[in-house]
Formats: C-alpha cells, structure tokens, sequence
C-alpha cells in the first residue's frame, strides 16, 4: 500500500529546501506528503506569519504538482501541536494504510524530548531525513530505545502500518527561514531561497517585511 508521509514545521516562510527534502523523501518512499503547518510548535518561539498567512504561502509554493499537499489538520487544532495526537487522528482515517513521519535528523536525535514521543511508533514508522554518506549520531539512551525498529529497507514499510525506523539520504539545501526573515526585513529579495509562487502575489511575504 502507498504510505502517506507527514512532514510538519512552522514553515515561517515555507522556503526551497523544505521542498527539496520533502520531494526526495516521497520518490524514495513512493509516498505522498502532507505538509503540516503546526499552529502553537512545542519546541519553537510562535510565528512571525499568521495561521492564514502561512497556509497561503504554502498554497502558492505547491501549486502545479501532486506529490506534496497541504494539511491544515493542526491549525484548526486549539493549543500545541503535539505530534503523536495529529498521528493517532490520521491512524483513525487511514486505517492500515502506512503513515511515515519525517523528522529531520537533528531534531529526531532530540526525540526523547517530545510528548508521549515512545507512542509514535505505535501509529507510524518514522523516516529520519539525513545527509548522503553522514551516519547520524544520536543519543545512547535513544539509539537503545529504537534499536529494534531500524530497517534499511523501504519496501518492509509497505507491509506494516507504523514501528519502523528508516533514514533517508536526502539533498539539504542550506537555507534558514531565520535568514530569510532577516533579508525581508532589510528590504531585500531572497528569490532562489524561495519557491516562485511566493513572488507572484507581493502580499504573500508582507509579514516579514515589517520594521524591526
């Protein structure tokens, strides 16, 4: 069965290297991708855009492709966006279909700090998104805890729901929502940061464009 793929962040603004990694990781997988704005993030400072500034942004820069979809399931969520409650409502929708949550690698070696984070496994396996030819390293405790989840073969994803563990060697664009941020305000154009569509609509990135 085709797994469905969720790849969350604040994407504060959505900028080309969340793209990248999230398409490389649907045609490893062979997977579609929601890409989830989270509405309060537990582990971040709360957003410069707005709920519905942040989804129109998104709106424009996936326009003209199918693989990648926006899910607004968390921002019509009140409070934080806990992770493993977004999962357990998809399990409930999607029955035994597999779900693959994306997790970048250096916040994946932060996992034990997450909420009910031991559950993930329990409603989806968990796709580490890592550098081509880098072995991640994480904590001992957590490499204990997940030793028994780890596979290296995508194909045995298909054939379960959730608990396994797999990393994807994907391309990553070094480019910083922060830094982009940072540009907009001084009235710069950061255009190869950024998807094209953002630029066709000159509201789209009014919120950064604000005095500091």
């Amino acid at each position: 069965m085709k797994p469905l793929a969720i790849f969350g962040g604040t994407f504060d603004p959505v900028h080309l290297g969340h793209l990248s990694v999230a398409w490389e990781a649907s045609e490893l997988l062979d997977a579609d991708v929601h890409l989830m704005p989270a509405n309060v993030p537990p582990h971040k400072p709360p957003p410069t855009a707005s709920a519905a500034q942040r989804v129109a942004m998104l709106r424009a820069a996936l326009q003209g492709q199918s693989r990648l979809t926006l899910d607004t399931r968390e921002l019509e969520r009140e409070g934080p966006s806990y992770t493993i409650d977004t999962l357990i409502e998809l399990r409930e929708e999607q029955g035994a279909r597999p779900l693959v949550l994306l997790i970048g690698a250096d916040a994946f070696a932060n996992l034990a700090t997450w909420h009910r984070w031991r559950e993930l496994f329990d409603v989806a396996h968990i796709g580490v998104l890592s550098r081509p030819g880098v072995d991640a390293t994480w904590p001992d405790a957590l490499e204990r805890e997940v030793a028994g989840c780890r596979t290296a073969d995508v194909s045995a994803l298909r054939g379960l729901p959730a608990g396994k563990l797999i990393e994807l060697a994907v391309t990553p664009l070094e480019i910083s929502a922060t830094r982009i941020r940072e540009l907009l305000v001084d009235g710069r154009e950061p255009r190869y940061l950024l998807p094209a569509g953002l630029f066709d609509d000159a509201g789209l990135l009014s919120p950064y464009r604000v005095s500091r």
